[in-house]
């Protein structure tokens, strides 16, 4: 079945297979976000990435394998709703942006910093510091080498604009300026993006539609 990412709470997960690594997406809870669970095909080891509700939906998700790592993409409480309980059932591994894990409940085992590098198996995701929409939001990417880059951007890059800064000029130009050039300035157009709420997209097709962003100050 074609991959295409787009998911709705209640229903099934839609599953991105790639040649070394296994993508599951779900919708959880009433802010419909989403949840990623990546599996490394060599390895089988499991990484989640936002806990952000519904961990029994989470765990069933996650199955009997169980997962090693936990990587909240930022510090807003849609996206960490169910990390205790993911983390009590599976005694996984917490990862967060450091300047966002004061705010998570949850205490924080790894403090993330732009560049550090995430593994799942044998699968390695690069952290993207993006300040904006929160002071330490994280992305992830995954450069993947047997074809174009994959990238879950949490809550600062959606189809159609980058995320909420609360009508803050100063935070809008911050996290622009660093989706710009951590993001846009470094990754092809075929890259595909998996956002924290809604469908995918690619930063082909967000691409042209930045100087309209910058325009409109959101």
């Amino acid at each position: 079945m074609t991959y295409s990412g787009a998911v709705k709470v209640g229903g099934p997960a839609s599953v991105h297979e790639l040649t070394d690594l296994m993508i599951s997406k779900a919708a959880v809870g009433g802010m419909n976000n989403n949840a990623y669970l990546l599996r490394c095909r060599a390895t089988g080891e499991q990484l989640l990435i936002d806990a952000a509700a519904e961990p029994a939906t989470l765990l069933t998700l996650i199955g009997d394998d169980s997962i090693t790592s936990v990587v909240t993409t930022h510090r807003h409480g849609d996206h960490w709703q169910a990390l205790a309980e993911v983390v009590a059932a599976t005694g996984a591994r917490t990862y967060a942006g450091r300047y966002d894990a004061e705010g998570i409940p949850v205490p924080t085992d790894v403090l993330v910093e732009d560049g550090d590098i995430i593994t799942v198996g044998r699968v390695e995701l690069t952290a993207r510091h993006l300040t904006g929409h929160t002071p330490g939001s994280i992305a992830l990417v995954y450069d993947d080498p047997h074809g174009a880059p994959h990238l879950f951007t949490g809550d600062c890059l959606f189809p159609g604009g980058v995320g909420n800064t609360h009508k803050d000029p100063e935070a809008f130009a911050s996290l622009l300026h660093d989706v710009e050039t951590k993001l846009f300035d470094l990754l092809p157009d075929e890259t595909w993006v998996y956002p924290g709420h809604g469908n995918d997209t690619t930063l082909g097709d967000e691409r042209p539609q930045l100087p309209e962003w910058r325009a409109r100050g959101w």
